[in-house]
């Protein structure tokens, strides 16, 4: 079973999914801070 395992980790596809897993974190928190700091304050400073 642990041979198995091994195999599958050793392929390489595990660390393309963390690489993007990580990504994915960085770009929602960027776009995150962006809308909050930038785009709020400008609908907040036209209404």
């Amino acid at each position: 079973m642990l041979k198995g395992f091994r195999d599958f980790i050793m392929r390489g596809n595990v660390i393309d999914l963390a690489v993007a897993v990580v990504m994915g974190t960085a770009f929602t928190a960027i776009v995150t801070a962006f809308s909050s700091n930038i785009i709020n304050p400008l609908i907040a400073s036209l209404g």
